[in-house]
């Protein structure tokens, strides 16, 4: 794994100054901002919203307490924590890049969330809350385009209080027999229908090989490890095509 002492890392295929990959994620991110729900509607079938769905289902949040959605974008998880959390409770949702999180922000007050639902701008890696601030952390679709992973695992595990819970929803390595037509999906059409709606093939590119060069899940498992967490299992969604992993602060 590459770290700032050998000063590279991956972006997507191409290898980057470990110091500039922050500012690559953020143009990516700028450029797909306005139309990213309608991507990922396109991207997945639809399919993105049965994950998250999933993904609330374990949260296992109750009225009053806090949650925090990390590298959050547009703010599905977020609303569906607001709504498990209640008005007596409340939800974070962070995002490191000023553009989706704008948005996030336009479709939460959108939705009805006008209170109980706060936003930050914030990396992953260096969380700007206080130790044992968060019942549940979630972030979906977002680990994979952080640049020191560890890192941002350490910093969720610190924000979460004793017995609560990380929550990871990303794409992830499927079954071998998916293998082939998810290749041909991925680096096909999906650079295509990127240039179509959103006008930007090479962002959508990108993040076709960040699905790639993202760990699979056994290694993800031994990762949250790393960083403190317990109990670390994941759930395979779609034959693999992603996963939720979760982990636990004692």
């Amino acid at each position: 794994m590459s770290t700032p002492e050998n000063n590279t890392t991956h972006f997507g295929f191409r290898d980057v100054p470990w110091s500039e990959k922050a500012r690559h994620v953020r143009a990516v991110f700028d450029s797909v901002a306005p139309k990213y729900d309608l991507m990922n509607d396109l991207m997945s079938a639809g399919l993105h919203r049965a994950w998250k769905r999933f993904a609330l289902s374990q949260t296992r949040l109750r009225p009053g307490q806090r949650a925090l959605d990390v590298a959050g974008g547009t703010g599905d998880l977020a609303r569906g924590m607001a709504a498990q959390v209640g008005t007596t409770g409340t939800v974070v949702l962070s995002d490191i890049n000023g553009a989706m999180l704008a948005v996030g922000r336009d479709r939460c007050i959108d939705a009805g969330f006008a209170s109980g639902i706060e936003y930050v701008q914030a990396n992953a890696e260096c969380l700007p809350f206080p130790d044992a601030s968060f019942d549940c952390v979630t972030i979906g679709f977002g680990l994979r385009n952080v640049t020191d992973k560890p890192k941002a695992l350490a910093s969720m595990r610190r924000v979460l209080k004793p017995g609560g819970q990380l929550l990871i929803l990303e794409f992830s390595k499927p079954v071998d027999a998916l293998q082939p037509l998810y290749d041909a999906y991925s680096f096909r059409i999906l650079p295509t229908l990127g240039k179509l709606v959103a006008g930007d093939a090479e962002s959508y590119r990108y993040l076709a090989e960040s699905i790639r060069k993202h760990p699979d899940q056994r290694t993800l498992l031994e990762m949250m490890r790393g960083a403190g967490l317990e109990d670390c299992r994941h759930h395979d969604l779609t034959g693999g095509i992603v996963a939720l992993h979760r982990g636990y602060r004692y």
